[in-house]
């Protein structure tokens, strides 16, 4: 009896899943061990595959790095877009800034982890100038909603946005460090905490 072909659609499918799944391989050492630490083979052993074979599905380890990156900073990016557009006043949408970034790192902490790590060295690798580029482009969404906060009189006016950006941005990305998801906080509770110092600080009245 002849063997019957999978469905090309049936196979396609298939060979999606398994990139995913060498993608999420890849990530967890590169965030865990560095990515000049980490080999194509160290990728295809902890998946189960030949060296060779991880070449069936990405050209070199560069490329994986950079569809890793362009994922996550391209959904990140998309995300913002659309909590900005949304509107809902400066105050809400910075609000639910700070939330996302929280459910990013509770759900891709090996991309944090390798952004966190790994942009400033990138910065100067041809091909990966893209970094820099979308960074930028959600740092502006960032700064429009300070910015928008402080002309209404919503957030203090005599603090530097530009600064008072990147102290917000660096106290929540780094905490891809410690947050490990399903511990004592959750995504949701570790942002209304943070929110909660942002807004009423630390001092009391």
């Amino acid at each position: 009896m002849a063997t019957r072909k999978k469905p090309e659609s049936a196979a396609s499918e298939q060979g999606s899943d398994r990139r995913e799944q060498l993608l999420a391989i890849a990530a967890h050492l590169i965030a865990t061990r560095g990515y000049s630490a980490t080999t194509v083979r160290d990728i295809a052993d902890e998946a189960g595959i030949l060296s060779g074979s991880l070449y069936h599905h990405f050209s070199s380890k560069e490329a994986i790095l950079e569809e890793i990156l362009r994922s996550f900073q391209g959904g990140l990016r998309q995300r913002s877009e659309e909590i900005a557009a949304a509107g809902g006043g400066p105050r809400h949408v910075f609000d639910e800034l700070v939330r996302t970034a929280f459910v990013t790192i509770e759900k891709q902490p090996d991309a944090v982890g390798i952004y966190q790590n790994e942009a400033a060295f990138l910065a100067n690798i041809p091909g990966f100038e893209f970094v820099a580029e979308e960074g930028a482009r959600i740092e502006s969404i960032w700064l429009s909603v300070i910015q928008e906060g402080q002309r209404e009189g919503v957030f203090r006016a005599d603090l530097d946005s530009a600064i008072t950006y990147r102290f917000i941005r660096d106290a929540v990305w780094s905490t891809v460090r410690w947050f490990r998801p399903g511990g004592r906080h959750s995504a949701e509770s570790a942002g209304r905490h943070f929110l909660e110092l942002i807004h009423s600080g630390l001092l009391q009245d």
